[in-house]
């Protein structure tokens, strides 16, 4: 009898299952976030902390105020809509793993194809904010909007917003990467021969945590 306890555990732990009935794969993909979670956390603090020692900062209404085919002085409509699109991939996103929990290859694939485009979408348009801004002269080291008071603004500024918005952007990437082979997978039927789509709301939980980090750079950065 102990030895086929012993079975049954090992059997149980090969199967990707803690002692808390939450599979290997996915308690791994928590502290993979957690992690991650502490990473973002550093930058909005640092960022924080040095916006805090300034005397003034740039004022983003002025700053984000461009959009293509609108002319400048619609302030964060551009950005709106950016977060707009991502939110809207995170919905994509729960109802391809509601479709996986069905077992519904058609529905997860249908649903999966659409939060790329969401990601594919986004950017896009993260691409074009930074061109616009790189061609008006912002970059790493170059910051050419005034603070608020119309003083010369520090480069902290754009450092930090190129640096944090450039990471949450490789994330997205990755994001979308991943999306990719794991809707190449369905598309080849190896979930149905698995017997399950675990591997869809896994990375739905990756997913759905680049689109909460947005909304706190969204928060943090550009509306405050």
């Amino acid at each position: 009898m102990a030895t086929a306890a012993v079975a049954n555990v090992q059997t149980s732990w090969s199967g990707g299952k803690s002692p808390y009935n939450v599979s290997y794969g996915k308690l791994m993909m928590w502290f993979f976030l957690m992690s991650d979670a502490f990473t973002f956390g550093a930058f909005l603090i640092s960022l924080w902390t040095t916006r805090f020692s300034l005397a003034s900062w740039p004022d983003p209404n002025k700053v984000f105020s461009s959009a293509p085919f609108i002319e400048s002085g619609a302030p964060l409509v551009f950005v709106s809509l950016m977060t707009f699109i991502l939110i809207m991939s995170s919905v994509t996103m729960v109802l391809a793993v509601n479709a996986g929990h069905h077992m519904d290859k058609n529905g997860a694939a249908k649903w999966l194809f659409l939060t790329i485009i969401g990601g594919l979408c986004f950017l896009g348009c993260q691409a074009w904010e930074w061109n616009h801004l790189f061609h008006e002269g912002a970059w790493w080291g170059r910051n050419p909007f005034p603070n608020r008071d119309g003083t010369v603004a520090s480069t902290a500024f754009t450092n930090y917003f190129f640096t944090v918005t450039g990471f949450h952007g490789f994330h997205v990437f990755s994001g979308v990467v991943i999306n990719c082979v794991i809707l190449t997978n369905i598309l080849k039927g190896t979930y149905d021969r698995r017997g399950h789509y675990e591997m869809v709301e896994k990375v739905g939980l990756y997913w759905h945590f680049v689109d909460l980090v947005w909304v706190f750079v969204f928060t943090c950065y550009y509306l405050l």
